[in-house]
């Protein structure tokens, strides 16, 4: 069974297949690997993981930008 992190990243690396890895720390949201329409979708995906309900009106963009900084945010049982 994968990490929630490893679930994500394949998630992403599913949408963009010329794209061979991600590294934890870059920014996915600068980078275009998330844009605007596959935000919504992913978000529902990291809640789904997490069992954690994101509220939009209380959403911090920032912790969204890395798979490192989603798994400190959403995933806290799982960071080493």
């Amino acid at each position: 069974m994968h990490s929630e992190r490893e679930q994500l990243k394949q998630w992403i690396l599913a949408r963009h297949p010329e794209t061979p890895d991600i590294d934890p720390d870059l920014d996915i949201l600068e980078n275009r690997l998330i844009d605007s329409l596959a935000f919504i979708e992913f978000m529902l995906l990291v809640s789904r993981l997490s069992g954690e309900e994101i509220d939009m009106e209380t959403l911090d963009i920032d912790d969204f930008r890395t798979l490192r900084r989603i798994e400190e945010r959403y995933f806290r049982a799982g960071v080493a």
